[in-house]
């Protein structure tokens, strides 16, 4: 007897799938909108207790640079090239790590450790854009020393405020320009469904491990930029600093001498402390051996060197002290 027809079973294979179908799936983290910072999954218990140190050190950074920027506004004393540079640094560590910390400060105290795609692509943005600025401007900061103390006759004339203006314009445009390239460049590289970024922030070296891809192009990318953009820079400094040594060496005045030692001394300091970790981080190429170490080195010139910035400048520096006496005293008699 034969079935109905509704209830015939056909022993037909299904046709076959599209090719295109049938590989594997490479889908990008834009699809799903967010990614996931892993912060220090090792080490879950040692979050809170990592927050509040970075919280600690981040309010350092917020009063420090802007008593800074506030000192070098309203002191005429302060007034000089010097000073306008020191406040650009200021400005730009306070725009540095704000980019990243209140982000790194929710995923840390709380349970959701996600942020957007859009959200990391801005933020990967600015932390680049800040940090090749931040290189630059160094450089023009041991430029603005090595002409106070080996050409101090022309000193005026070579750093004189529309120079200085442009120098910090170059410093700024230089370095969201890069990052613009280069952002760019990181976020075509296709994630292929994975969210899970085993950092604090969205940075190249960790999105870069994510990637199911060849990134060898991105890697020789990053390290070609990074050669121009920190060690070219470090090269300038320190041939800055072995001119202004020489000069150092001849001085006959004491007082010129500690003066010049005081300066060039904190600049030294704030240079080592950005460039040593950075080429830590970006002259070498993403590995899972250094990851854990790469991690903790980074947070350290983003939470840590903003905030010894202004202490080393201001410590021994007789000129913000009188700055400080200063302003205490206008208030007083007001």
């Amino acid at each position: 007897m034969q079935g109905a027809p509704g209830k015939v079973r056909s022993n037909r294979k299904p046709p076959p799938k599209n090719p295109a179908e049938m590989k594997p799936k490479r889908e990008n983290a834009s699809s799903e909108g967010y990614l996931v910072l892993l912060g220090c999954p090792k080490w879950p218990r040692l979050e809170v207790a990592l927050c509040l140190v970075i919280l600690m050190f981040y309010l350092m950074t917020l009063i420090g640079n802007l008593s800074i920027i506030i000192l070098s506004y309203l002191d005429a004393h302060l007034h000089t090239p010097m000073y306008f540079f020191l406040s650009n640094l200021s400005f730009l560590d306070l725009c540095y790590t704000t980019s990243s910390i209140p982000q790194m400060l929710a995923n840390l105290w709380g349970p959701e450790k996600t942020i957007s795609y859009t959200g990391c692509m801005i933020q990967l943005y600015f932390v680049l854009a800040l940090g090749t600025t931040e290189c630059v401007l160094l450089v023009v900061m041991s430029y603005d020393r090595y002409a106070a103390v080996c050409r101090p006759l022309h000193y005026a004339v070579l750093m004189n405020p529309r120079f200085c203006h442009l120098l910090a314009v170059a410093s700024w445009v230089s370095g969201f320009t890069n990052s613009a390239l280069h952002s760019s460049f990181t976020f075509w590289v296709p994630l292929c469904g994975h969210r899970r970024v085993d950092h604090f922030f969205c940075e190249v070296p960790a999105l870069l491990r994510l990637s199911c891809v060849d990134t060898r192009v991105n890697e020789l990318t990053l390290l070609i930029r990074s050669s121009i953009f920190v060690l070219i820079p470090l090269i300038l400094i320190l041939s800055s600093y072995a001119a202004i040594a020489r000069a150092v060496l001849r001085m006959q005045s004491t007082a010129r001498l500690q003066r010049a030692f005081g300066t060039c001394g904190a600049h030294l300091t704030v240079v080592s402390l950005f460039f040593i970790p950075v080429i830590c981080i970006y002259l070498q190429p993403p590995s899972g051996e250094s990851q854990d170490q790469g991690k903790f080195i980074a947070l350290f010139y983003t939470v840590v060197t903003p905030s010894l910035n202004p202490l080393i400048y201001t410590l021994r520096n007789k000129d913000v002290r009188g700055a400080v006496r200063r302003l205490v005293g206008r208030e007083r008699e007001m």
